[in-house]
């Protein structure tokens, strides 16, 4: 279960509160306009943006005490944040460490987890040889070797077509059914949400607001949601 306890985020002008709970194998999409602080809610759990006040638990754990690295979690951006330079094979091996060379034992759990997301033997490639929805993989892959409880994504699938964004929200969906993982997933896109998530958090005015389940949400949208989506 993930607990956010009075929790204040404060930069400069801006400003975001949130106080809610997201059980855990929950899936949940954090929806609102941009510059509302929805990026910014998903690095402050992960520890990369400094908590003004409160507290954010995993299980009832405070986490204020770990370092990014050491939080139970694992969080993915649009752009992937694959290295040019490694192999497939090697950016994954991220996941397990700094090392891009895990050794014998790593390398074999490198090719399974490459396997699963449908990406069997492309361990020697470079990123830069790989399609949109190849890269996507490659990352997801990374994340499942982290094999953290909380998965985080902020927007990873918002530069593909539709029909690649559909199949990697499918991947995904089966990954999680697979893991039991909880999802926050950050999207501008209602039918993303409609497609992965069970909750919807919206993050406008200052608030990220407790999460709702997404046909209620839609059905009877607050106010800044329908502003937002116009």
């Amino acid at each position: 279960m993930l607990t956010l306890e009075r929790v204040q985020l404060r930069q400069g002008d801006f400003a975001l509160d949130a106080d809610f709970t997201l059980p855990a194998g929950a899936r949940a999409a954090v929806i609102g306009p941009s510059g509302a602080g929805k990026s910014t809610l998903l690095l402050a759990i992960a520890g990369l943006v400094p908590l003004t006040s409160g507290r954010i638990l995993w299980q009832g754990r405070d986490l204020a005490p770990l370092e990014p690295g050491d939080r139970p979690l694992s969080i993915l951006f649009q752009d992937q944040n694959l290295f040019p330079h490694l192999t497939v094979a090697q950016n994954v091996a991220l996941g397990l460490g700094p090392r891009p060379d895990p050794g014998p034992a790593g390398q074999a759990r490198v090719a399974a987890v490459l396997a699963r997301v449908g990406l069997g033997g492309f361990g020697p490639r470079r990123p830069g040889t790989l399609s949109g929805g190849e890269q996507g993989r490659v990352a997801l892959a990374r994340t499942l070797l982290r094999a953290r409880p909380l998965l985080l994504l902020d927007e990873p699938f918002a530069a593909l077509g539709p029909a690649l964004k559909a199949e990697m929200l499918e991947l995904l969906a089966g990954l999680l059914d697979e893991t039991g993982a909880t999802l926050m997933m950050v999207t501008h896109d209602p039918a993303d949400a409609r497609a992965i998530a069970g909750q919807a958090i919206l993050v406008a005015e200052g608030r990220a607001a407790a999460p709702v389940d997404v046909p209620a949400f839609f059905a009877d949208p607050p106010a800044a949601l329908r502003r937002y989506l116009g």
